[in-house]
């Protein structure tokens, strides 16, 4: 049988979770960065025995808070979601088996046997963002892939989508009704023609 990606796409208001990375190296560097940069009203807190210069000044700029200690189950009290980034095997483990017993999400780093979830590739254009995973195989491929997205989706996608919500909202009719009109209405905007059958 062939391999399928089975993960469900969700996305998630960060301004509403408590998420906390564990980690103050390279990685979790890197996992703040993009988080921010999708979401910069996340709740974020970092926890780590060191930080890298970068990371604080990124955290003072986002009102991230820092702790500067070991990891420790207790700090999970209250979060959401965790993302485990230390480079000791055995501490990001112990974080795997203390989320889990807690039902937190959690992302281990580079372990995809480890994940709930996986932090995708992702365009944002607005209001419009597309999330792209190869289901922890390859985030070069991802990455190429948000690249190309970049350049295909339009830079006025946004006015478009304010465009059709102002329009929606004029619609008259049921929900089914509201639908079969704005169908019609985009059908357009895939650039391709409906084959007769």
């Amino acid at each position: 049988m062939k391999e399928r990606n089975n993960l469900y796409p969700v996305f998630l208001k960060a301004a509403n979770l408590e998420i906390l990375i564990i980690g103050g190296g390279n990685v979790a560097e890197e996992k703040l960065t993009f988080l921010l940069k999708s979401s910069p009203d996340a709740k974020v807190t970092i926890v780590s025995p060191m930080f890298r210069k970068d990371t604080i000044a990124l955290a003072k700029k986002f009102g991230v808070e820092m702790i500067h200690k070991k990891y420790h189950k207790r700090f999970l009290k209250r979060k959401h979601i965790v993302i485990a980034t230390t480079d000791v095997p055995k501490v990001n483990m112990q974080v795997y088996k203390d989320c889990r017993k807690r039902s937190i999400l959690v992302n281990v780093a580079d372990n995809p046997p480890y994940c709930d979830f996986y932090m995708g590739a992702i365009v944002t254009k607005g209001n419009v963002k597309v999330a792209i995973s190869t289901n922890g195989k390859s985030p070069t491929t991802a990455k190429r892939l948000r690249q190309f997205f970049e350049e295909a989706i339009p830079e006025n996608i946004d006015d478009l989508v304010k465009n059709l919500n102002e329009y929606r909202k004029t619609i008259k009719g049921n929900f089914e009704e509201k639908v079969e009109t704005l169908n019609e209405f985009t059908k357009g905007l895939i650039g391709k023609k409906e084959v007769e059958k």
